[in-house]
C-alpha cells in the first residue's frame, strides 16, 4: 500500500519510506528466509542477519570496545556495553523510575507494570516474562541438568546455581553482610540474614499474627494449625513436626 511519504504493510500498518525495509518486513508474515548460511542449515530474512552469523563459525568479534578488551559481533551489543563505561540507562519506564541499559530489559520490565506473562509452557499452565525462565522452566518436565561441575557429578538446570555450587570446591563466601561479619554464597542467604539487623519479618501466617524472616520458619509453624507432623520416623511410629525434633528421636533408636 503506497502512503504519503512512504509504504505501509496491508497486514499489520507498518510503514516504511524505504520499498527494501517494507520487502524485508513481509517477511515477518511470509515466513520467507531467503538468506542461507553455507556452512550450516541456518537461514534468516535480511544479509546484514546473515553476516553476523557468520561469526559463529568463523569466531570474529569484529566489534571492539575502545575502554576494554570488550568485543562482539554487532554494533547494537557495542553501544549496549559501552554504557557499562558511561552509566548510561537510555531506556527510561514511562510509569516509573526505572531506566536500564537495552529494550529488551525494559519491556522485561514493563511486565510488572502490566502482570503480562507471555511466554506460556506448553507442557503445563505455567507462565512467565522472560524466555530464559520458560526454557529453565521447560527441565521440571524434560528431566534435564545442562550445567555440569568441572570438579565433581553435580549438575544443575541454572549457571547460577551451578556458579553457587562452585563455592564448595573454591570455599568462597562472596555475599558479604554491610553491618557485620556474616558472608555466605548465595544472595537469597544473605537477605534472610539481613532480617537479623533490621527485625523485619516477612513471612506472615494466615492463620494467626506469627510472622517470621524464612518460608521454611512459616511452614514448619503451619504445622501447628494444620496438626501435620511430616518427619517419619523409619523404626517406629514416631512422628513430627520438625527435622530436628526427629534428628533428637533417632538418637534413642542408637542407644
Amino acid at each position: 500500500m503506497e502512503t504519503t511519504g512512504g509504504r505501509t504493510c496491508d497486514l499489520c500498518g507498518y510503514s516504511t519510506s524505504s520499498t527494501r525495509n517494507l520487502r524485508t518486513h513481509i517477511r515477518i508474515h511470509t515466513g520467507e528466509k531467503p538468506y542461507h548460511c553455507g556452512s550450516c542449515d541456518y537461514s534468516c530474512t535480511t544479509a546484514r542477519s546473515l553476516k553476523t552469523h557468520f561469526y559463529t563459525h568463523t569466531g570474529e568479534k569484529p566489534y571492539q570496545c575502545v575502554s576494554c578488551d570488550y568485543s562482539c559481533t554487532t554494533a547494537s551489543s557495542l553501544k549496549t556495553h559501552s554504557f557499562t563505561h558511561t552509566g548510561e540507562k537510555p531506556h527510561q519506564c514511562g510509569s516509573c523510575d526505572y531506566s536500564c541499559t537495552t529494550a529488551k530489559d525494559l519491556r522485561t520490565h514493563s511486565y510488572t507494570h502490566t502482570g503480562e506473562k507471555p511466554y506460556q509452557c506448553v507442557s503445563c499452565d505455567y507462565s512467565c516474562t522472560q524466555v530464559g525462565q520458560l526454557k529453565t522452566h521447560s527441565y521440571t518436565h524434560t528431566g534435564e541438568k545442562p550445567h555440569q561441575c568441572g570438579t565433581c557429578d553435580y549438575s544443575c538446570t541454572t549457571a547460577t546455581d551451578l556458579k553457587t555450587h562452585s563455592y564448595t570446591h573454591t570455599g568462597e563466601k562472596p555475599r558479604q553482610c554491610g553491618s557485620c561479619g556474616y558472608s555466605c554464597t548465595r544472595a537469597k542467604d544473605l537477605k534472610t540474614h539481613s532480617y537479623t539487623h533490621s527485625g523485619v519479618k516477612p513471612y506472615k501466617c494466615g492463620s494467626c499474627d506469627y510472622s517470621c524472616n524464612t518460608s521454611g520458619h512459616l511452614k514448619t509453624h503451619s504445622y501447628t494449625h494444620t496438626g501435620e507432623k511430616p518427619f517419619q520416623c523409619g523404626s517406629c511410629d514416631y512422628s513430627s513436626s520438625r527435622a530436628n525434633n526427629l534428628k533428637t528421636h533417632m538418637k534413642t533408636h542408637k542407644k
